[in-house]
């Protein structure tokens, strides 16, 4: 039993001690995306819902209830839903962080 416990005493003695940058901290990344092992997501509803204009900053997308029951509607509600809605600039920075979330565009 002894010599179990100085067996393992010597081997934590012959491990490799870390570093002194080890323990600074990193105020930036450098490493890649693919050394880092993750990448963030684009929204899959977002992607499905909305469209980028030619400008990248503004988006675009169909109004919702326009595709069935439309018996019960009246013919001016039914020309204001098929109309296409544009995000306003809140909508706008919050669609880039989920449609672009490595700025692509």
């Amino acid at each position: 039993m002894f010599l179990g416990q100085l067996a393992r005493t010597a081997q934590s003695c012959l491990r490799p001690q870390p570093s002194a940058t080890a323990f600074l901290p990193r105020f930036f990344s450098v490493s890649s995306i693919a050394e880092a092992g993750y990448k963030m997501k684009s929204h899959s509803g977002a992607k499905k819902r909305w469209r980028s204009l030619a400008s990248g900053s503004d988006f675009k997308r169909g109004k919702a209830c326009h595709s069935h029951l439309n018996a019960s509607k009246n013919a001016a509600r039914k020309n204001r839903l098929s109309t296409t809605a544009y995000s306003n600039s809140a909508q706008s920075h919050k669609l880039k962080k989920l449609l672009l979330p490595y700025g692509s565009h």
